[in-house]
């Protein structure tokens, strides 16, 4: 559901930072009041994030050090859309490069804003189904591991918090309520 109203429009905008995967804009607004004030924000290129279920009822999770986090997480696949890539087409891709399968089945889960009050990062989650080996070269600076989680002990990993990532949180949810778990 999208609300096209623009409660904040844009009077300035100046560029601050431009990475080889975000930038970084603060844009002066004018407030619903008349006020003007800034936003800074990240922009992101789409991503999506996919819910790998093997045929024993394993999810194939990803393990990797985050940067940010200073801590190795345990994740759904995930990955940025590339441009002229459709969101189906980079979950396959992605589900390829992170975890070296693709899938007969893609069913799309949601569809959601990560950090909306500061990133313009959009996210399309997927469940994947019918799982068989296709492995396609992962990017030179990720070093994953893949972790076969049972699907059955998924509500656990979650509420302990061994599955902490917000993305990988929302898609299993919505995966075990599709799955019937």
């Amino acid at each position: 559901m999208t609300d096209s109203a623009n409660n904040e429009p844009t009077i300035a905008s100046r560029d601050v930072f431009h990475g080889r995967i975000i930038d970084v804009r603060v844009d002066t607004i004018r407030l619903p009041n008349g006020r003007e004030t800034t936003r800074e924000i990240v922009d992101h290129a789409p991503s999506i994030c996919v819910v790998p279920v093997d045929a024993d009822n394993n999810v194939l999770l990803v393990r990797q050090y985050r940067k940010p986090a200073e801590s190795f997480l345990l994740e759904v696949p995930a990955g940025g859309i590339e441009e002229g890539e459709e969101p189906e087409e980079s979950a396959r891709r992605e589900l390829q490069e992170e975890i070296g399968h693709t899938a007969a089945e893609l069913t799309e889960l949601t569809a959601f804003w990560l950090a909306p009050g500061w990133a313009t990062e959009y996210m399309y989650a997927y469940l994947a189904t019918g799982l068989s080996p296709a492995v396609l070269e992962s990017d030179e600076d990720e070093f994953i591991e893949v972790v076969r989680v049972p699907l059955d002990e998924i509500p656990g990993q979650i509420s302990s918090g061994a599955i902490r990532d917000a993305k990988s949180v929302a898609s299993l949810l919505l995966a075990l309520r599709v799955l019937g778990g």
